[in-house]
């Protein structure tokens, strides 16, 4: 009766398994024990749960709703902490999910901006619409802050004074801010300084000296800094001060950069600005011009005449109102006829007046001097060596000469804008740098590097250990077991033999009763292949 294939192999494994010496099969057992438990191992390692990280910590109720709806609509798995003040999700996800929840405007944080207005009650007094309209104010005014890139979170507190009816007593409203700052992150001058006008500009009658701006570190953002009240800088006159220099040092370098290198100069400048607010009026006068070129600005005349007696002359009393004596001789005219008398024996009189102003020549010149000039400037400038190859390659450091450092000094001049009158100093150096030793770490010390050599020497350790197992325990035993058998060796002839000699026709003899004992022990496993396997079984359990 023939059997099917796959019994045929089992059998056929059995008898060489049966074949094999007591060690190979512990061998076998064992390699068989260490390759399931690397594979167990293996499969529990990469089918463990992903390490949780926190996505955010103390969440309010109100934004925590809508972020973990948000992830059950992505499939992404969460965990909250005990006491559900932090959300948890896998660690590789952290850093995406922030940015996706961040697009969704999530988490909106506890702070309530104008919204607040839309739930009032009816009925609510003044100081209540009041106090909700500074808490609405005040939460706008935390929510534009914190759309600042380096402001992590903000709190804005306002303080509005009671209004009073009397001038001298009205106060003006105050603004505090708190800033948390991320890590590693600072906010300079120019950005603390916009944050106040913005909050002073956002505040009715809010002045810009009544904001404070802290930071997270108690530290004051605002206002004049330490020291420098007392010698009138104030940050901004600093900060240009350190533009100025750096903009000179950076001209002094863009210019010698492709003459010497950009590694073979070096520059420093150091500039005496003048800060100092000065105004000054001058009034001049021109001498007085004559009748015709001047211009008249006013001018006044009168004239008054009299007729029918004579006018009241001479010293006040009885004498002076007494009337005129006889003429003691006749009135004539230019022809010599006598004038005919005036009407009444009177004669007339007549008065004229002039008054004419003309306009002064003046001159008002108002003279304001101008911020932020250089009052000196001073620049130290070291050039390095000038490196040079010979023909046998070999490179040495040679000083530059006096023609290439004239040259450079006056390129160095002209770039800083150089005055003599106004006292500035220019020095150039030339001298070889000593440049420090590459200290970078090699790349078997880069803790990177090492890192990721951690990460993927567990897999790596993991193949070997297969493959090991693989080809020293596996292999050569399963060698043997499918080894094809051996083809039979061909019976002797008669004459082969005749020839042995009867030590050799035993030793033939015994061969043959060997061979004739597997060939029965085969054909007895194929047709009864229980009694073999009963009997391999008592093998084993001896």
């Amino acid at each position: 009766m023939a059997l099917a294939p796959q019994q045929e192999w089992i059998a056929r494994l059995q008898e060489r398994f049966s074949q094999l010496s007591n060690n190979q099969k512990l061998g076998i057992m064992f390699g068989v024990a260490a390759f399931i438990a690397l594979v167990i191992g293996a499969s529990i390692w990469w089918t463990q749960p992903p390490e949780y990280r926190v996505l955010y910590s103390n969440i309010s109720d109100r934004d925590g709703g809508p972020i973990i709806a948000s992830l059950q609509q992505m499939n992404v798995p969460y965990k909250m902490a005990e006491g559900g003040g932090a959300i948890l999700v896998p660690a590789a996800q952290v850093y995406e999910l922030r940015l996706r929840l961040a697009a969704q405007g999530l988490p909106k944080g506890s702070v309530v901006g104008y919204e607040l207005m839309d739930n009032q009650k009816l009925g609510i007094s003044q100081f209540g619409e009041q106090a909700n309209y500074h808490r609405a104010l005040e939460g706008e005014l935390t929510r534009t802050i914190q759309t600042i890139s380096s402001i992590q979170a903000a709190r804005v507190h306002l303080a509005f004074p009671k209004p009073s009816v009397f001038v001298r007593e009205q106060l003006k409203p105050t603004a505090s801010v708190l800033l948390t700052l991320h890590q590693g992150r600072a906010l300079d001058n120019a950005q603390v300084n916009g944050m106040v006008y913005l909050i002073s500009s956002s505040v009715p009658d809010l002045p810009v000296k009544n904001v404070t701006i802290v930071d997270q570190n108690g530290n004051l953002l605002s206002g004049p800094q330490e020291g420098t009240a007392q010698t009138g800088l104030n940050p901004t006159q600093l900060e240009y001060l350190r533009q100025v220099e750096q903009g000179l040092v950076k001209r002094i370098e863009e210019i010698l950069a492709p003459i010497v290198g950009a590694d073979n100069v070096r520059a420093r400048v150091t500039a005496d600005i003048d800060f100092s607010q000065a105004e000054q009026t001058e009034e001049a006068f021109k001498p007085n011009a004559t009748p015709e070129e001047a211009a008249i600005r006013s001018q006044q005349s009168a004239e008054t005449t009299g007729a029918g007696g004579q006018a009241a002359a001479g010293v006040p009393g009885a004498l002076s109102n007494q009337p005129p004596g006889a003429a003691s001789a006749p009135v004539t005219t230019a022809a010599g006829v006598p004038a005919a008398a005036p009407v009444g024996g009177a004669s007339g009189t007549s008065h004229k007046e002039s008054t004419i102003n003309y306009e002064v020549g003046k001159t008002v010149k108002v003279v304001r001097q101008q911020v932020g000039g250089i009052r000196r400037l001073s620049a130290a400038v070291v050039v390095n060596h000038r490196k040079v190859t010979d023909k046998e390659g070999k490179v040495s450091m040679k000083p530059l000469t006096a023609q290439e450092m004239t040259q450079i000094n006056n390129l160095i001049r002209d770039a800083v804008g150089y005055n003599a009158q106004r006292g500035d100093s220019v020095n150039v150096m030339n001298a070889a740098f000593n440049v420090p030793e590459d200290v970078t770490p090699p790349l078997w010390k880069d803790p990177e590097m090492l890192a990721l050599a951690k990460e993927y020497g567990r897999y790596l350790l993991i193949v070997l250990l297969v493959m090991l197992l693989f080809f020293k325990v596996f292999l050569p035993p399963l060698r043997e077991i499918f080894a094809p058998p051996p083809p039979p060796e061909p019976e002797p002839t008669e004459e082969e033999v005749g020839e042995l000699s009867s030590e050799e026709q035993a030793a033939q003899t015994a061969q043959n009763s060997y061979d004739e004992n597997l060939r029965m022990a085969k054909e007895l496993a194929k047709t009864e292949p229980r009694i073999v396997a009963s009997v391999v079984r008592e093998w084993l359990g001896g």
